[in-house]
């Protein structure tokens, strides 16, 4: 009986689900913050290795772990709050320039599919500003410097036919972006995490990876221009809420070590193996992040003097 790996895309959860004789694990560094006010907790993880990104699962490089417990109410100011502590984020994270940046924003996902459309709905909020800056300069804006923001909704396969990462690679080619950011919904490995956290990376991403469905990476490597992605965790596979349910039901019985152990194995219940839950506000959740995600990339990638 082989063994059951929880899905998830984020590098925090990885570094979490590894035993206790790697917990220490050479060529894995952990920065840990918090900002009270915000109540927002940053966790930084940096795979600096090959090795422990072979332990890890994930790319070499830096993964910023964003956890909002208040993320899915609507509460305006907090989210404002939440967008400016993004965006701040992701400035550490775009490749450092003087002057005026071309960026490629790219929201992935179906958009009518409610958990995988936070991409498509970002985009919808943008800013986009190339056109302009190209026709009149950045006076346009009444500043002095003025990035180039282009974005994309390149669709699903089923209904376009074409991959993901080849209609990246057309509008790279075409357009000639500095950078990309994408953005796309996540698989998480906890259910208090759903929703509530924002995970940022300088390692670009793997369409549908969290669920099983892997496409064409979206890559320096495969597009030769930087990705920033950013994501949010939307939904988590039924085998785990089972798992994680028993261990909880039986914590502190004698029995719970054999629980544990089941919860490593392939449960005996494949019917759930491509089944994902995501919670019953989905709707006006996904509203409401997406737009939090949009306002912090406008924030980082808006006016601003020389």
């Amino acid at each position: 009986m082989g063994n059951f790996q929880a899905r998830t895309d984020l590098a925090l959860e990885a570094r979490e689900s590894i035993s206790e004789a790697e917990s220490e694990l050479r060529g894995v560094r952990v920065e840990e913050s918090y900002h009270k006010e915000e109540d927002v907790r940053v966790t930084k993880v940096m795979i600096d290795t090959r090795n422990a990104a072979k332990i890890m699962g994930k790319p070499m490089g830096i993964y910023v772990t964003m956890e909002a417990p208040a993320l899915v109410e609507p509460d305006e100011d907090y989210h404002r709050e939440i967008s400016a502590c993004l965006a701040g984020e992701l400035k550490e994270l775009l490749p450092e320039s003087e002057g005026e940046q071309s960026i490629l924003v790219v929201g992935l996902g179906n958009r009518e599919v409610t958990a995988d459309a936070l991409g498509p709905r970002a985009v919808d909020n943008l800013q986009v500003t190339r056109h302009i800056v190209r026709e009149y300069g950045a006076a346009a804006y009444n500043c002095e410097k003025m990035n180039q923001v282009s974005a994309l909704e390149p669709g699903v396969m089923a209904k376009t036919g074409m991959e993901t990462a080849e209609i990246v690679k057309g509008v790279v080619g075409e357009t000639s972006p500095d950078v990309i950011i994408v953005i796309d919904a996540l698989a998480a490995r906890s259910t208090r995490r759903l929703n509530r956290t924002i995970q940022i990376t300088n390692t670009g991403i793997q369409p549908g990876s969290g669920v099983g469905n892997h496409r064409n990476a979206l890559t320096k490597e495969s597009l030769g221009v930087p990705v920033v992605a950013i994501g949010i965790p939307t939904v988590v596979d039924a085998a785990t809420i089972v798992c994680d349910a028993l261990e909880k039901l039986l914590e502190g019985e004698e029995d719970l070590d054999v629980v544990k152990y089941m919860s490593r194995q392939q449960p005996g219940f494949p019917e759930l193996y491509n089944m994902y839950m995501t919670g019953k506000d989905i709707d006006a959740v996904i509203k409401r992040i997406s737009f939090t995600v949009s306002e912090g990339i406008n924030m980082a990638l808006g006016c601003s003097s020389l």
